[in-house]
């Protein structure tokens, strides 16, 4: 396990590219944020959360759902947040990456 943390300082946020290019060589990054990039992505949703607004209606790339409430109706897989297994096992079977 490792993770990198910057603070910016003042400086522009980086690029989610220029960021991927320092973790190469790499199987599986986690990203928080970047929300708008074009990577396949579990949206996070949380009752106490300012904007409830679900993005994955108007994102392809979301490829799946963790909340801390019950969802229903939805076509992509729903985990519960804290579900850590299923979700780390839904990211295997995307990836195709195994343990």
């Amino acid at each position: 396990r490792w993770a990198l943390m910057h603070e910016l300082r003042g400086e522009d946020e980086p690029t989610l590219d220029a960021i991927l290019s320092r973790l190469a060589p790499s199987d599986i990054v986690l990203v928080e944020g970047y929300k708008r990039e074009a990577h396949k992505k579990i949206e996070t949703r949380r009752l106490e959360a300012k904007d409830l607004t679900p993005l994955s209606a108007g994102d392809p790339h979301i490829v799946a759902i963790a909340s801390d409430f019950p969802i229903a109706g939805e076509d992509l897989p729903v985990f519960d947040l804290d579900d850590t297994n299923s979700i780390a096992d839904f990211i295997e079977r995307a990836t195709g990456l195994s343990r």
